[in-house]
């Protein structure tokens, strides 16, 4: 039997999938707000939420389990299947006014890298049989998307056994020419660390990892990437250069040299990814691409990390691209403003260089 909050929950998800909103925010002592091409636009028909109401519409969510797991951790994340339409990813947490919940709307169909407006140069990724490939980016720019695009372009063209070990399970692959495994923390496994080491018995040909939070975890995908597995794993992170300064100094200084070697030997390539507003509306992603060359790989191994956006910049010939240049790219086709490049450049007085060119 419905309750009412089961109801307000049903018609505020329509609403979210209808306005084809990233995200829905449901907080109290405000209207809920949906997130449209990355602007927050709050329901203004919808009248302010109590912090009961929120908590009702939390509750309804949540299944005995999640609810248990949620007082006792203060946060929650899970997967959420809503009319068998489309899957919400949910954040659900205490603050000072009550309990807010943050979802993220997933398609149930994986858009390919086309649809996406991702660099052709990525599919490169996908024909390997061993290696590191890292997505990074902030949070919320598209990064479980493109790795969706890259296992499902897999899927769809090699004959392999796919295990991914997410938190929640977002997009659900449909097996086609591969098996593949989605194995959930908490609710299959206990942690990304304890799956990922599973994974060398149950002979997985590739692994994606949706995200390396942890020296343990970080440390068994590279040698997951060693030992002849394609390992895909995402990080947050705003460019290549950091991703490997993240990854190393995870690490005690004793292990550094180490990771280093592993990581130059192993290495296939960095993704920096990030979505701008479109000039004609939606969202358009800025990458920064580097390909695990000879020179990018001697230089991670002499911990020369400083001198990778030289090289990434210099080497457009080998597919690489710096995400200025990508920024200015995307300026002079007319998809995006030159405010918004510049706010997403980590090199603004550089970006205007490129642009004025």
């Amino acid at each position: 039997m419905k309750t009412d909050y089961q109801d307000q929950l049903q018609e505020l998800l329509s609403l979210a999938v209808k306005a084809q909103a990233s995200d829905l925010h449901i907080s109290p002592t405000h209207p809920p707000v949906l997130r449209i091409s990355g602007q927050l636009s709050p329901l203004i028909k919808k009248k302010k939420l109590t912090s009961e109401e929120s908590k009702g519409l939390a509750f309804a969510l949540m299944n005995d389990d999640q609810r248990e797991r949620f007082l006792a951790n203060k946060d929650i994340d899970f997967s959420y299947n809503f009319e068998e339409k489309v899957r919400f990813r949910v954040n659900i947490f205490f603050q000072s006014r009550g309990i807010s919940i943050a979802l993220r709307l997933i398609p149930n169909r994986i858009p390919g890298l086309e649809e996406l407006n991702i660099p052709l140069i990525l599919r490169q990724f996908t024909q390997a049989n061993q290696g590191f490939v890292l997505l990074a980016g902030p949070s919320s720019h598209g990064k479980s998307t493109t790795l969706a695009s890259l296992i499902d372009e897999i899927n769809h063209n090699r004959t392999d056994h796919i295990i991914t070990i997410e938190d929640p399970i977002e997009y659900v692959f449909q097996d086609d020419k591969c098996v593949i495994d989605q194995r959930e923390i908490h609710q299959d496994a206990t942690s990304f660390a304890q799956a990922l080491r599973a994974t060398f018995r149950q002979d997985p040909d590739v692994i994606m990892v949706g995200e390396m939070r942890d020296p343990e975890t970080i440390s068994t995908a590279i040698t997951a990437a060693e030992t002849g597995h394609l390992v895909f794993a995402t990080l947050h992170t705003n460019s290549a250069s950091q991703t490997i300064h993240r990854i190393v100094d995870s690490f005690p200084s004793s292990q550094q040299d180490q990771v280093r070697a592993q990581l130059s030997g192993s290495l296939l390539g960095v993704v920096s990814q990030r979505l701008i507003p479109r000039l004609r509306g939606g969202l358009i992603p800025a990458c920064e691409i580097m390909m695990a060359t000879p020179a990018v790989s001697s230089l991670i191994r002499e911990n020369k990390v400083h001198e990778l956006p030289l090289v990434i910049e210099t080497s457009g010939e080998k597919g690489m691209i710096s995400l200025n240049r990508y920024l200015s790219d995307l300026v002079r086709k007319g998809e995006i403003s030159v405010r918004n490049a510049l706010s997403y450049s980590l090199d603004p007085s550089e970006l205007r260089s490129l642009i004025k060119k």
